[in-house]
């Protein structure tokens, strides 16, 4: 008996409407356009406008819409709905409880997964161990992620660099040998207070001293977490490469997280790889956080063929990294 696989074999992406360009933040904060472009390699990104009232779960289940719509799937059939996001609709009330209710998937069971940037990185991981154990045989896993929630578009040094935006995966029983084959997953305390936002936690519930002091805004030590994704982000697509005897003939396309582009270029240095086995939307979308890989997958998808190896790679706050390798299964 052939050992089972889980392959992703669907799909979906979404970003909203409103285009913020680098000319607009110009009009906003001390910055231009060569300056974000040159140091982030981002042109623009998306985001939910404030008027429209809806958070998170919208563009996850705009997302899922997409793929079921695409795959032609009955959403009955879906066993489980997980949302790796950073922004939930929120606290306590599981935003993906409401995405499964939305979309139709009334037979599954739902919770959301956070580790930052690495969310979506982490979900592939436990999606995989689901459908390997043979208990569920479709799990939806979504990353998305409403960054314009908590940037301060009077703080420079985060409001150039993130957008809004969702993408979603199916995964599938696979028995020919395509889909998730090995995972470096790693997480360090350290980073805890280099990318953060302080209060409306546990540790710091919100009041009106909060509020005031803009503390439910988020804040990045930008030079202190470049050089831990620099270093760990690439170590990480390394390994995975040693692990399973890769070398960079083998691998079809680096799924790399959008936070920097030359975070990105390293990584794909570091394992020897030509630009054009690089998928990149950072200049169109910057960085959604828990979206950006699947939305690379969305944006990516109709060049991708059936047995190609694809290498993830993440890092995020806390700090959370890693590495996934998955054969493409369609």
């Amino acid at each position: 008996m052939n050992k089972i696989t889980a392959a992703i074999t669907a799909v979906g992406g979404y970003v909203p409407n409103f285009v913020m360009t680098n000319k607009m933040l110009e009009d906003m904060v001390d910055t231009n356009d060569e300056w974000i472009t040159t140091r982030t390699g981002i042109k623009e990104r998306r985001v939910l406008k404030e008027d429209e009232g809806e958070g998170t779960s919208y563009l996850g289940i705009k997302a899922a819409e997409n793929l079921i719509d695409k795959k032609g799937l009955d959403p009955k059939e879906i066993d489980l709905v997980l949302v790796a996001t950073a922004t939930p609709d929120m606290f306590v009330a599981s935003t993906a409880a409401f995405v499964a209710s939305e979309i139709g998937a009334v037979n599954a069971f739902s919770y959301d997964l956070h580790a930052a940037c690495s969310s979506f990185l982490y979900g592939m991981s436990t999606a995989a161990a689901y459908i390997e154990a043979g208990r569920y045989k479709k799990v939806l896993l979504i990353g998305a992620d409403k960054m314009s929630s908590i940037i301060d578009y009077t703080d420079r040094t985060t409001c150039i660099i993130f957008g809004d935006g969702a993408g979603a995966v199916l995964f599938e029983p696979n028995s020919e040998g395509f889909g998730l084959q090995d995972e470096y997953l790693r997480s360090d305390g350290v980073g805890r207070n280099y990318l953060k936002m302080d209060a409306g936690g546990s540790l710091l519930p919100a009041s009106v001293e909060t509020v005031q002091n803009r503390q439910h805004f988020i804040y990045q030590d930008g030079r202190s977490v470049f050089k831990f994704a620099v270093s760990n982000m690439a170590d990480a697509a390394a390994e995975i490469m040693k692990r399973n005897s890769l070398v960079d003939n083998d691998v079809a396309w680096l799924v790399p997280h959008q936070a920097n582009k030359r975070i990105i270029d390293a990584t794909a240095n570091r394992m020897g790889l030509d630009n054009s086995k690089v998928m990149m939307n950072i200049q169109n979308y910057g960085n959604t956080t828990s979206a950006t890989l699947p939305l690379l997958l969305h944006d990516y998808e109709s060049q991708l063929k059936k047995g190609d190896n694809l290498v993830f790679a993440a890092f995020g706050g806390g700090f959370t990294w890693g590495a996934n390798y998955l054969k493409w299964a369609y």
